[in-house]
């Protein structure tokens, strides 16, 4: 196992850095009084059961090795969820002018949906790590997606789990009509988004008046 954490290890600094920054970025665009498009960030390192089935599928040694560094290029993973589809591309701009990291691929799964339904833009960006024995690169896949097709991919990728890739015909018809939905709702927001904003600012606006009124409140009980 000490073999695959000092592997691993680089890949589990480069997560957390990357979710630091975005949500950094998520804090600039608030501090500065401008909506968002970042609404939260997630990351993980890929367990190293699913390595172990990525690498037979991909026909190469499950051993830590530059082959398998090169080879498997979601590793290191980072979500970033938007509320609107129009926030994804405003994202995906911001990560092609960083100077920290260098974007090597792109995958575009929304207008260009896989057969399944599923959503989302993937990006593969290497970016560098300063460890103890000096600076070295990692591959990391950044998925940039709205919160519902976020909540039908982790639908899916349960199911996917628990039938092996193998849906039975309904389910697979069911997940197709459920990922349609989960765009309309997409679609439907984006068409009132000034007054979803309009409303998200005004409800934090008056959060932050009364907060100082209940901290006063709670101090006098």
């Amino acid at each position: 196992m000490g073999q695959w954490e000092q592997f691993l290890g680089p890949y589990k600094q480069a997560v957390d850095e990357l979710k630091v920054k975005f949500r950094g970025m998520r804090a600039q665009f608030a501090d500065s009084g401008v909506t968002s498009p970042i609404e939260f960030v997630t990351g993980r390192v890929k367990p190293i059961a699913s390595i172990y089935d990525k690498s037979i599928e991909k026909g190469i040694p499950f051993e830590p090795s530059e082959k398998m560094a090169r080879e498997l290029q979601d590793i290191a993973g980072v979500r970033i969820m938007c509320q609107f589809v129009d926030d994804i591309m405003t994202v995906v701009n911001l990560i092609r002018q960083r100077e920290d990291l260098k974007v090597i691929e792109e995958n575009d799964y929304i207008t260009h949906k896989k057969p399944s339904g599923y959503r989302s833009y993937h990006m593969i960006v290497e970016y560098p790590v300063e460890t103890v024995n000096g600076k070295m690169t990692v591959l990391a896949e950044i998925q940039i997606r709205t919160l519902a097709m976020n909540f039908w991919a982790s639908i899916e990728h349960s199911l996917n789990y628990k039938y092996k890739g193998v849906f039975p015909e309904e389910i697979k018809l069911r997940l197709m009509r459920a990922a349609e939905a989960a765009f309309q709702l997409d679609e439907e927001m984006s068409s009132i988004r000034s007054e979803i904003q309009e409303a998200q600012a005004y409800f934090s606006e008056n959060k932050e008046a009364q907060s100082p009124n209940i901290r006063k409140e709670k101090e006098r009980e």
